[in-house]
């Protein structure tokens, strides 16, 4: 089930109570680049894509304002367009593209903002990103169901296992740190 924000709203959109019983890993959104190996790189000027979508784009905005590339208005449920943007810090030109149409556009531009999960699909390498979503991002992928079975035991032991520290080495390992298990790893 996508993340806590998608289902607070999807709860009041339609009229649902669905519960989250469980974080269980971060599929970051990044800024990656074909031209460039560091943002410090980037020049002034870059013409940078992000998704369109209300989620994405925020996020993608919102790494944006974390890097000290722009500074974002006033916004209201973790929703933001680029008519949000209050000031460009660094002077860079934003695209809004459908996230699933990115990928194939990334020679156009100098920095490419996507979904992990979407970079990994299209056989690009998720962990050369210029930044990213940490680990304390809110929009850890969940496991949900309804009120009544949220103290169901089979339930709580999957959450328990995709919980887990061995869960947690699979998630690091098959993807190459690309992916944030939400549970650490211990050395």
């Amino acid at each position: 089930m996508q993340h806590e924000p998608y289902l607070i709203e999807w709860n009041e959109i339609n009229g649902g109570d669905l519960v989250n019983i469980g974080n269980i890993h971060v599929e970051p959104i990044a800024a990656y680049s074909e031209k460039y190996t560091t943002a410090d790189e980037v020049p002034d000027g870059a013409t940078v894509v992000i998704p369109d979508d209300a989620t994405n784009e925020y996020r993608a905005l919102r790494i944006l304002e974390q890097e000290g590339w722009i500074k974002l208005g006033e916004t209201e449920n973790a929703r933001a367009s680029v008519d949000d943007i209050a000031e460009f810090v660094k002077p860079i030109e934003i695209t809004e593209l459908d996230s699933y149409q990115i990928n194939a556009h990334i020679s156009e531009f100098d920095v490419y903002i996507n979904n992990t999960n979407k970079v990994i699909e299209a056989g690009l390498d998720a962990t050369k990103f210029l930044f990213r979503e940490g680990e304390d991002s809110p929009y850890a992928n969940i496991i949900v169901t309804t009120p009544d079975k949220k103290d169901d035991p089979g339930l709580k032991a999957l959450v328990e296992v995709l919980q887990s520290e061995d869960t947690a080495k699979f998630i690091l390992e098959k993807y190459n740190g690309a992916v944030i298990p939400v549970t650490k790893v211990s050395e």
